[in-house]
């Protein structure tokens, strides 16, 4: 039986000497190198959409990888690819770090300057254990197979633009449309879901902060299930508390999320923050609200260019979303597409406070008039963007294949 490997290397030399043994390996299939962990994350996504047996029995992740260190990046697909054996490749062969890449996920660990039978034989280890793991999953029905549900990060260019107002109708619609959906509320010093909702829950995101593997259950006590089926997990009462949910945090929550709901929307606010950063990192769309302004508009080129420096997302994988829009303004979603250099949302939500203004002041955003134009083309919206379920035998809008003329969905299929 063939052997599909998969090694993720930072760095240029240790990749060829990793390559080169790899390829003396018996019954071995190494496939070529990946650079860093938002590469090797979206190469596993497109290969488990198109079937799980498909994916590599076996990833090599090198302990220079990044921007995710290599540590979350291994809990990070054990957590989304569960077939997958992950071994690490680290010079560090201690006890403790033994330890903590077995808690993580990994299948085992190679010390630098690798041997060939030491490689060999943990290779082989974890291809049995994958191989094992696939035969289970193809009787296990219930089992998750693939690269999990569909994670939508909502930014805002300023404060005021309407991020969480487009971020809880996109996930009302999904739902509404039968979709398991959750909505997280990162914006974490001044998160507005749950008064959007009106929820009063006492539970935040700051409680799974400080936990090292948040399970299932652990997920469930921090969730609020809303009347309307939506899974809510709330941005923290005391706004100084955010400041304990970090990156590490982020990569994980974000993961158990994907892992229970087919659509996870992330409301990232206006600020940037290393936590808002990881989701955003991770996210397989990420959306960025402007209004059809010169501030706002400039505020949105500033975003774009921070997220592309930071290495978080580039320019061409953001779709910005015009709100409030009218005819009659100067600014137009093809001139906002030309300053930002983002794919712009055909779908633009015209301005209509009036409209929103009962549903805002009660608190009940799901109590939106159906007949209201700002509802009506947010839930267009996310039929565009493909986060709701389409009917049966109706083909799924906002398939963008890098087409100029819809949306391009997902940033794990564009690879």
């Amino acid at each position: 039986m063939t052997t599909r490997i998969l090694p993720a290397v930072g760095d240029a030399d240790a990749a060829r000497s990793v390559t080169t043994l790899l390829s003396q390996l018996p019954d071995a299939e190494p496939a070529g190198p990946v650079g860093d962990s938002t590469s090797l994350l979206d190469t596993l996504a497109r290969l488990a959409a198109e079937s799980l047996d498909e994916l590599p029995e076996v990833v090599l992740v090198h302990e220079r990888i990044g921007p995710v260190p290599a540590l979350e990046l291994i809990r990070e697909v054990a957590l989304r690819f569960p077939a997958v054996g992950v071994v690490l490749v680290t010079s560090d062969a201690s006890p403790g770090l033994y330890s903590a890449a077995m808690d993580s996920g990994a299948r085992g660990l190679v010390a630098l300057p690798m041997s060939y039978e030491e490689l060999a034989q943990r290779v082989q280890a974890a291809a049995s254990w994958s191989t094992g793991v696939r035969r289970h999953l193809g009787h296990g029905g219930g089992a998750l197979t693939g690269p999990g549900g569909t994670v939508v990060t909502v930014s805002g260019a300023k404060g005021g633009v309407g991020t969480t107002v487009l971020a809880v109708q996109l996930a009302l619609a999904a739902r509404a449309s039968g979709r398991n959906t959750a909505l997280a509320d990162l914006d974490l010093q001044a998160g507005d879901v749950a008064s959007y909702l009106d929820v009063q829950f006492r539970r935040s995101i700051v409680d799974l902060a400080g936990i090292q593997d948040v399970s299932p259950r652990v997920l469930q006590d921090a969730l609020f299930t809303h009347p309307t089926g939506i899974g809510l997990l709330l941005a923290p009462g005391e706004g100084e508390r955010g400041e304990e949910v970090d990156e590490r945090a982020v990569r994980q929550i974000v993961s158990a999320l994907r892992h229970r709901y087919e659509l996870v929307v992330v409301d990232c606010g206006t600020s940037m923050t290393g936590a808002n950063a990881a989701a955003i990192e991770m996210a397989d769309l990420t959306l960025l609200v402007t209004t059809p302004d010169v501030v706002a508009v400039r505020a949105a080129k500033r975003m774009v260019r921070l997220w592309d420096r930071l290495q978080i997302r580039k320019a061409e994988e953001t779709v910005t979303v015009v709100n409030r829009h009218t005819r009659s303004t100067e600014i137009q979603p093809p001139l906002v597409e030309r300053i930002t250099g983002t794919r712009v949302a055909r779908t633009a939500v015209p301005s209509g406070f009036k409209e929103l203004q009962p549903a805002v002041d009660a608190g009940r955003m799901q109590d939106l008039e159906a007949k209201s134009a700002v509802k009506q083309a947010m839930w267009a919206l996310a039929g565009e963007l493909g986060l709701v379920r389409a009917p049966e035998g109706v083909e799924k809008q906002g398939k963008l294949r890098g087409d100029r003329g819809s949306i391009g969905m997902l940033r794990t299929r564009n690879k």
